[in-house]
């Protein structure tokens, strides 16, 4: 059964661009949740969902990338361990369909958690930050385990290896004409831009704000430009 000593014990990520080794995640995940077969079970089943063939940026990669990222911002967390849980849910039904595709990750965690043993109120706020993953700026005031989500989600936008972030994203939305991707990107770019912090963390912000902002004013400039694909 998880329980709150999972937060102190879960393996620190520090690596910049983490690699989604799928026996380092499934060792991370069965020290989170345990070790029944219930567990284990569904920790072979979200690392199958993450390495789906039709996805070029949401596999494991980027889970591991999201993990890494709220391990050097736990700090700042009310509750670690749902942070982490959010982290491997939060993508796990990818099929191109923002907000409905958080939404079926919410309820996939909302109906395999509790027989992993989760705790009926860490079930709700897992659900709840997942669905939070949607729109980033739907983030309220003083929450704490939404920010150290939404920051580890967004940190690579301030880490290297940005280029190939992009040309991720471009690969995933391949049946969508150039001009019509360079507009939507476009605006995604400036919108983001538009914040006054980018991320919500003090720690966050120290590490990434600068570098996030550098790479996505340069990328935003191609685009408009018109030498970005």
């Amino acid at each position: 059964m998880i329980d709150d000593s999972t937060a102190s014990t879960a393996p620190a990520r520090d690596r910049a661009a983490p690699a989604g080794d799928p026996v380092v995640l499934a060792r991370e995940w069965a020290v989170l949740v345990g070790d029944s077969p219930a567990a284990l079970a569904m920790g072979a089943e979200l690392l199958a969902r993450w390495s789906e063939p039709h996805r070029r940026y949401h596999t494991l990669d980027h889970l591991a990338a999201v993990l890494g990222g709220i391990a050097r911002l736990a700090a700042s967390a009310d509750d670690p361990t749902a942070v982490r849980l959010a982290a491997w849910f939060h993508d796990a039904v990818y099929d191109g369909r923002p907000g409905t595709d958080e939404e079926r990750s919410a309820q996939l965690a909302q109906s395999r958690l509790p027989g992993c043993g989760v705790p009926a109120a860490r079930v709700a706020e897992v659900a709840r930050l997942v669905r939070l993953t949607a729109a980033h700026d739907t983030l309220a005031a003083g929450d704490r385990d939404g920010a150290v989500l939404c920051d580890a989600d967004l940190a690579v936008l301030g880490l290297p290896g940005y280029d190939d972030y992009a040309g991720r994203i471009r690969q995933e939305y391949a049946h969508v004409p150039d001009e019509l991707f360079r507009a939507g990107r476009a605006e995604v770019l400036r919108r983001l831009l538009a914040v006054p912090s980018l991320y919500r963390t003090e720690r966050a912000r120290e590490l990434w704000e600068e570098r996030a902002r550098s790479n996505m004013t340069r990328e935003l400039k191609s685009l408009t430009s018109g030498q970005g694909a």
